[in-house]
């Protein structure tokens, strides 16, 4: 999706003249480029040299705008507040240089069980603060495609790691009002939801977007060994990986995505680690399944990994210790964290006893990820 895709009513065409082309379903850029003269002269009832004017105010709306790496800087520089979503992991966001990046895509991948979903509610939470606070001020638009969201944990999350801010029900009862839920179960209803998501954005005022999980929907239906079914789940990937690029740097706001795991054998044949045992999971992490190589990596293919700007992965130790990494980042050192989940949401452990590791840069290829060793059948997860 590139800027053709913005919406006529933020093209500064009057919103009379909107309203009657949306009734001919033009209601895009792309939509009114793509006419004739004649066509646009029947459609607005306006002259030739009138249609022309149109033409030229659509066409700078969507063209971007030529910036130079000195202007890029100093906006960043000028307001840093606005350029990150601090995760309040104090190691973590001077790793990042401030936490998650606005105007681009952050990926979560790892196990089930590792906090994915825990780290999206915290990230949500986080958002909705006053900038005063850290936070963005703003909503929420939060995809939920396995419905593993819960409003109840949202609100213990709130209590424990704010409780000054969260001192009364008010409060509590505002922030909760700010995050916007939708539960979507298919690949088709996913992309229309994504594809609606430029008036919800503006509508609501929403500083973040959320899709949890991407990989999800799309392995339920599409399986790759079918012929013609990989590229099709790569053109839906792709086509979504496009408008949330889009969205992301039109509206300078943070999309974060979370992934599933696969497992890649020594023949190149992927498969779906999630739906393996944990202690199956972690025998192929570690490299072998009946004496052939392979390894648990993040599910949707190289093509998708290059899609996302920033990478982190949430592993297994053991089975006490968890780790985040920073696997994949245009700004940060590939570095590593150990973590644990509380009441309060993620915690860093404390780096005198644990310091973190830092390498020199990040790494664009597929990094194997460690699962858990046993199945914890007595321990209860947390999704």
């Amino acid at each position: 999706m590139n800027m053709a895709s913005k919406k006529l009513r933020r093209a500064g065409l009057p919103q009379e003249l909107c309203k009657r082309l949306s009734r001919h379903q033009i209601t895009t850029c792309q939509d009114f480029l793509c006419l004739s003269l004649l066509e646009l002269m029947k459609v607005t009832g306006q002259s030739y040299w009138n249609v022309q004017k149109l033409l030229h105010t659509v066409s700078q709306a969507c063209a971007p705008r030529m910036q130079t790496v000195y202007e890029m800087k100093m906006k960043r520089t000028t307001n840093p507040s606005s350029a990150f979503l601090p995760t309040t992991l104090g190691d973590l966001d001077k790793i990042l240089h401030g936490g998650i990046a606005c105007g681009s895509l952050t990926e979560i991948t790892g196990p089930s069980g590792c906090g994915k979903t825990q780290f999206c509610i915290m990230m949500s939470l986080l958002a909705t603060f006053p900038t005063s606070l850290g936070g963005l001020d703003g909503a929420v638009i939060y995809i939920d495609t396995e419905s593993a969201f819960s409003a109840e944990r949202l609100l213990e999350m709130a209590r424990h790691r704010f409780p000054d801010y969260f001192a009364t029900e008010e409060k509590l009862v505002l922030i909760a009002n700010r995050i916007h839920l939708y539960r979507e179960f298919t690949c088709h209803s996913v992309l229309k939801r994504i594809e609606s998501l430029e008036e919800e954005i503006i509508s609501k005022n929403a500083k973040l977007v959320v899709i949890d999980s991407v990989a999800s929907v799309v392995r339920k239906e599409f399986d790759t060994k079918l012929q013609g079914n990989l590229q099709q789940r790569s053109n839906l990937l792709s086509r979504e990986a496009s408008i949330l690029k889009y969205l992301a740097e039109e509206f300078s706001i943070p999309v974060i995505l979370t992934n599933q795991i696969t497992t890649w054998l020594s023949d190149g044949l992927a498969v779906q680690a999630d739906l393996l045992s944990p202690a199956d999971d972690f025998s192929l992490s570690e490299g072998s399944r009946n004496g052939e190589p392979g390894y648990v990596t993040a599910a949707l293919g190289n093509t998708w990994s290059h899609s996302v700007n920033t990478r982190l992965i949430l592993q297994y130790l053991d089975s006490q210790t968890r780790q985040l990494l920073v696997a994949k980042s245009p700004i940060a050192p590939f570095t590593s964290f150990l973590y644990r989940i509380e009441n309060s949401g993620f915690v860093l452990q404390d780096q005198k006893d644990q310091p973190y590791c830092v390498w020199e840069g990040t790494s664009p290829v597929l990094q194997a990820i460690k699962v858990r060793k046993d199945t914890f059948k007595n321990e209860p997860e947390m999704v």
